[in-house]
């Protein structure tokens, strides 16, 4: 007779090296401690040091917005790690305004650079040294609310919405050199800097806020948590999810529509 035994994941990471971006507070610091446990050696950034880095992991200030901070940021890699096995870009963001008109055109470069041209530039840093070594998960963290494209946040869902195309083109491109590429899009989720762009929003107006009511009622009835992300980033880099590439994981208690 056949039995299924229960099988476990822990330290199924050991020997790998992570960077996760954006990894100081949130669903990056999630994504942190689930790579941690899982035994990998995690380098983590932000644009400020603060004292919710996740203890156990190596951490370095840079701006990924811009190319040089691209630069440096890949430098202190190879400084540090030696190379990466996993990489994770979860920094991102933009706040709201009124009307797709309102945001300025400053906001607008500043969302394609941070949600968008940060990853290409990294992934363009740091995919050959996976190259060299025929391995690696590259996993992008994008938005569960591309597909109802928000006015109020056009910039930020744009950039996203580019940014799912890239990483189904990238997987294509990568994987005859075994490295895996996929995008998770998280929907609302309980995070400290989620909750002052949710508050912001529904201060903007009364319809402003009624959409902000709306969006947040999921079918299973509550906000995600980021763990309930970072278990869905744990599961893409790990070996579980090796026949997986060019896929976009809604991880979003089915709150938005598929498209």
């Amino acid at each position: 007779m056949t039995t299924i035994e229960n099988v476990s994941h822990t330290r199924e990471l050991a020997g790998k090296r992570a960077l996760v971006t954006g990894g100081s507070r949130g669903i990056g610091a999630a994504v942190v401690h689930q790579l941690l446990d899982a035994g990998a050696q995690v380098l983590t950034t932000a644009r400020s040091a603060t004292n919710t880095i996740p203890d156990g992991s190596a951490f370095v200030t840079a701006d990924v917005r811009t190319q040089a901070g691209a630069q440096a940021l890949a430098a202190a890699v190879h400084e540090v790690l030696g190379g990466v096995d996993i990489l994770v870009h979860n920094a991102g963001g933009a706040r709201p305004h009124a009307s797709a008109s309102a945001i300025p055109d400053r906001e607008w470069q500043d969302a394609l650079d941070l949600n968008l041209l940060a990853s290409v530039r990294l992934d363009s840093l740091l995919v050959p040294g996976m190259r060299e070594r025929r391995s690696g998960a590259i996993v992008h963290v994008s938005s569960a609310a591309v597909p109802t494209a928000a006015p109020q946040f056009l910039h930020y869902v744009a950039a996203k919405a580019v940014l799912q195309t890239y990483s189904r083109g990238l997987a294509l491109d990568l994987a005859v050199a075994g490295i895996r590429v996929n995008t998770v899009s998280p929907g609302r989720t309980a995070t400290p800097g989620g909750e002052e762009t949710w508050q912001l929003w529904a201060r903007m107006d009364a319809t402003a806020g009624d959409t902000v009511t709306a969006i947040g009622t999921t079918p299973l009835g509550r906000d995600g948590q980021p763990a309930d992300i970072a278990d869905a980033v744990l599961f893409l880099v790990s070996d579980r999810a090796s026949w997986l590439t060019g896929t976009n994981l809604f991880v979003d208690g089915g709150e938005f529509p598929r498209g």
